[in-house]
């Protein structure tokens, strides 16, 4: 029983532990080290070689065979994201090994260019490389900050709660424009019928509802409002206030999708810059070797 609580114990640790302090910082150590060993061991080289470093060295050939295969290597993670396992090989292991692996990168790559670039492939890759480290630190900031922006926007309610709001506030409007004119019925069916609540990707990453129907239909129906006296204006009120409800849950729905959208935005450069550094990646390697 004492093995079982222990255990279990261990699962709960694992599950509670960022990728960030996975194993108190393992691989940020072990990145660590590596590096600071490779660059005392560039430098001492660098010491007995004239003109200088470069890429063509025998210490350039080994940077840039270890740089090469931990890319080729941090890109298996798109893949082995996909199968989730617990113990040493668990994704959240993966994920601190590739964080930290990755951005022990900079120090190597950089280190068997022996600070030589130019218009060329080989600078090409090297500049791939950095926007695939750039980019993917801003998918670790947003995967680690955006969840909790998500949680607290929305709150007690589910998007699809959410979207249930938006259905019976509609419901609750239509019923109470039954009294209303024709004109007056023109206002409420804009904000019934031509209401955007989500809309395209570039829509909803950079929240542009300047053009929303329903905000539209507010600003008419508050000079409805203004043009009416007595008994007349008592639906437009209530369909006002119900319309201004509405505002509030699109509001909320919209900033939903705003912050899921972030949350995918990085991907549209991560992943092709992926695909293009692994192509320059395989023509820096095979010029090299042609022109041995």
């Amino acid at each position: 029983m004492a093995g079982v609580r222990t255990q279990t114990q261990r699962r709960k640790t694992s599950t509670h532990e960022s990728f960030w302090r996975h194993r108190s910082f393992l691989w940020a150590k072990l990145a660590a080290l590596m590096c600071v060993g490779i660059a005392a061991a560039y430098l001492i080289d660098a010491r007995h070689l004239r003109p200088g470093p470069s890429g063509g060295t025998a210490m350039g050939y080994v940077l840039g065979t270890i740089a090469a295969l931990l890319i080729l290597w941090l890109a298996a993670l798109g893949i082995r994201k996909r199968v989730i396992t617990d113990g040493h090989y668990s994704l959240k292991a993966w994920v601190s090994a590739h964080v930290y692996l990755g951005l022990s990168l900079i120090v190597i790559a950089t280190l068997h260019t022996g600070f030589h670039f130019g218009w060329n492939v080989h600078t090409l890759a090297y500049a791939l490389m950095l926007l695939v480290i750039a980019s993917g630190a801003v998918g670790v900031w947003a995967y680690a900050t955006l969840p909790n922006a998500l949680s607290g926007n929305r709150g007690e309610t589910t998007r699809k709660q959410m979207l249930a709001q938006i259905e019976s506030l509609d419901g609750q409007i239509h019923e109470a424009a039954q009294p209303l004119s024709r004109d007056q019925a023109q206002v409420v069916r804009l904000s019934l019928e031509h209401t955007d609540i989500g809309g395209g990707f570039w829509r909803r990453l950079f929240e542009r509802y300047d053009d929303c129907a329903n905000a539209e239909a507010i600003a008419r129906m508050n000079i409805l409002l203004r043009e009416s006296e007595g008994e007349g204006a008592a639906p437009l009120v209530k369909i006002e206030e119900l319309m201004r409800r509405k505002a509030e849950v699109l509001a909320r729905a919209r900033r939903q999708m705003h912050i899921t959208a972030l949350l995918e935005a990085w991907l549209f450069v991560h992943i092709p810059a992926t695909f293009a550094l692994l192509a320059a990646l395989t023509v820096h390697i095979v010029s090299v070797f042609l022109y041995w």
